[in-house]
């Protein structure tokens, strides 16, 4: 006589692996915000100021 196998894993080793992938989810996510804090984006050196008044009047 065979052993039935029990296929469906317990609810607390299914919240288990769920809060584990939930976690190292969000560490990826914190490590990327980092390595996103790292590189440097290029800035405008100079500032535009755009006159807008006649624009204004027009409407």
């Amino acid at each position: 006589m065979q052993l039935k196998y029990n296929r469906q894993p317990s609810l607390g080793s299914s919240v288990l692996k769920t809060l584990i992938k939930l976690f190292l989810l969000i560490i990826i996510f914190i490590f990327a915000i980092f390595l996103i804090e790292k590189i440097s984006f290029p800035s405008p050196e100079k500032k535009f100021q755009i006159d807008v008044t006649n624009d204004i009047k027009k409407l």
